[in-house]
């Protein structure tokens, strides 16, 4: 457990890393990107680390070909970061919070129908 931590944390060094090296308009435009994926993104690791390199790639390509900002990012950057999340879906604490809600209103849609036949 201790050795996943530690491989996580150089990971994630190294992600800093690339995206401290980037011009100051795509460093700033991935940090606000993180810090949105960070809250509404995989909560664990695993899964929140390969988003963050893939948008280090895409930053990084996009600097290398003098991209505009935008253009990476499109009029939408709330739509573009949830474009992004969707190819990570796994460990996304708001997709375990909208299954619990639909488990507990399924849940109680069926005693509703239970009780239908005995409580008139």
């Amino acid at each position: 457990m201790a050795t996943r931590w530690a491989e996580h944390k150089r990971r994630y060094r190294v992600y800093r890393a690339r995206v401290a090296r980037l011009p100051a308009s795509y460093n700033t435009a991935a940090d606000a990107l993180e810090q949105y994926l960070e809250f509404f993104g995989p909560a664990k690791g695993d899964s929140l680390l390969p988003l963050l390199e893939n948008l280090a790639d895409l930053f990084e390509h996009g600097a290398a070909n003098r991209t505009p900002v935008r253009e990476i990012t499109g009029a939408d950057p709330v739509e573009f970061a949830e474009a992004l999340l969707k190819n990570y879906p796994q460990g996304q604490w708001i997709i375990r919070e909208r299954e619990r809600l639909t488990s507990a209103i399924d849940r109680a849609a069926q005693e509703d129908t239970v009780n239908e036949g005995t409580s008139r």
